[in-house]
């Protein structure tokens, strides 16, 4: 998949860099190498943002297969926020899992998920800085679940986790 990319990224930045120098006449050629040089360091910032996210898909991959990988980068005690099976309208309330209590998380995601018979869901990964937030959203069944992670002197975490499934 990153051969993919790289082969795509190429023309892209290629078409980039053209549009860029081609749009207008320009007879200041700091102006030309001023947009040229933003037009590099945007392309050099969307790649290592991508670099990161394809980081953070191979963890995850990892995370959800290996039970000794993963007890390794959960923050224990964790906490999370679940229902309160004992109130009627199942509030959320907050709750704190230790290492021994932990079951283990699979957050692998298919893309026929969404069109399965029954629990049908989807997946939504959100990054912001060294954060990642795994969005699960069920349709019409009420799967409702946000996995939080951190970078954590360069090594991914969870570190909370809000489940508000019924």
């Amino acid at each position: 998949m990153i051969r993919k990319f790289s082969f795509l990224l190429l023309p892209t930045i290629t078409i980039l860099i053209i549009s860029c120098s081609g749009n207008s006449q320009r007879s200041n050629s700091i102006d030309e190498g001023d947009t040229l040089s933003n037009a590099v360091e945007q392309t050099d910032t969307m790649v290592v943002q991508l670099s990161e996210e394809a980081d953070f898909m191979r963890f995850v991959e990892r995370f959800s297969n290996d039970s000794q990988f993963q007890l390794r980068r959960i923050k224990f005690p964790i906490s999370v926020i679940v229902p309160d099976t004992g109130d009627e309208g199942m509030a959320p309330k907050k709750e704190s899992i230790g290492r021994y209590d932990w079951e283990q998380l699979d957050l692998s995601y298919d893309s026929t998920y969404l069109t399965r018979p029954y629990d049908q869901y989807y997946q939504v990964v959100r990054f912001k800085n060294d954060t990642a937030v795994i969005e699960i959203r069920g349709i019409n069944n009420g799967i409702y679940a946000d996995y939080y992670f951190s970078k954590i002197e360069d090594e991914w975490y969870l570190v909370t986790l809000y489940e508000a499934s019924f």
